[in-house]
C-alpha cells in the first residue's frame, strides 16, 4: 500500500453523498467515486481501483454486507480496507458489522469536518495490519 488517495463511496442517499464526497474531496483532498448502489459499485470498482471503500449498510437491493461479500470476490479487492457507514451503532450492531471483516464502522450522522481524518485513521490502522 502506498498512500490513501482514491475512495469508493457507496451510498444511496443523494444528500449524504453530497456532504460526504465534499468533505472527503475538499477537506481531505481525496479522489472520490460515488456509487448509488451495491450493483453500481461492483460495475465500477475495478476500473476505479480504490485504496479504501466506504459502504452504507442499509441500501435498497444489495445492502452493504451483501456488497462487501461480492466486492471481496473480485480479484485485487480482497485486501482493500472497507469501513461501513451507518446509523445503526448500538454495540451489538457494530459488533455484527465488524465480524464481517471491515476495518471500522463510522456512525451517521458524521461530522463533515472530521470525516477525512476519521477515514485516514482507518487507513493507517489497516496498513498496520499488513
Amino acid at each position: 500500500m502506498s498512500s490513501l488517495e482514491r475512495i469508493l463511496y457507496v451510498e444511496d442517499d443523494p444528500d449524504i453523498q453530497t456532504v460526504a464526497s465534499l468533505a472527503l474531496e475538499v477537506v481531505g483532498g481525496f479522489k472520490v467515486k460515488v456509487c448509488s448502489s451495491g450493483r453500481q459499485a461492483l460495475e465500477e470498482v475495478v476500473l476505479f481501483a480504490p485504496d479504501l471503500i466506504l459502504l452504507d449498510v442499509m441500501m435498497p437491493g444489495m445492502d452493504g454486507p451483501s456488497t462487501l461479500v461480492a466486492l471481496r470476490q473480485l480479484p485485487g479487492l480482497e485486501k482493500v480496507p472497507v469501513a461501513f457507514m451507518t446509523a445503526k451503532v448500538h454495540p451489538h450492531e457494530v459488533d455484527q458489522l465488524m465480524a464481517l471483516g471491515v476495518e471500522s464502522v463510522i456512525a451517521k450522522p458524521f461530522d463533515p469536518m472530521t470525516l477525512s481524518s476519521q477515514v485516514h485513521s482507518i487507513w493507517e490502522q489497516a496498513r498496520g495490519k499488513l
